[in-house]
């Protein structure tokens, strides 16, 4: 099984920054992708910034047109670990952010999404 587990939620004033942490662990061959998405109350979930963790286009990042420029997301692959930086946060950017991994349990299983929990992102002053 794998297992994302998601930190870094809080409280913030607009203007202001945070970092989301998300882990994946558990038994796995490979994970080839791993992402962040937001839902706030009474919309649908959509992806906020994505990056491929393996394979030749490793590294390769893309972003929600309305974070190009305030969010920045990265990986530790040594730690099975995405961070997602976000800056000058607005209101519009209170959700419940979820994390995303597109993993393979073993080389002979189909890749699957695998999600974390939610933390809470709230913005206001």
């Amino acid at each position: 099984q794998v297992q994302i587990v998601e930190s870094g939620g809080g409280l913030v004033q607009p203007g202001g920054s945070l970092r989301l942490s998300c882990a994946a662990s558990g038994s796995f061959f490979s994970i080839y992708a791993m992402a962040w998405y937001r839902q706030a109350p009474g919309k649908q979930r959509e992806l906020v910034a994505r990056i491929i963790t393996s394979g030749t286009t490793s590294g390769t990042t893309n972003y929600v047109d309305s974070v190009k420029g305030r969010f920045t997301i990265s990986r530790d692959n040594t730690k099975n670990t995405v961070y997602l930086q976000m800056n000058s946060l607005e209101p519009e950017d209170t959700a419940v952010y979820y994390c995303n991994a597109l993993a393979q349990r073993r080389m002979v299983d189909a890749v699957q999404a695998y999600w974390g929990q939610g933390t809470q992102v709230t913005v206001s002053s």
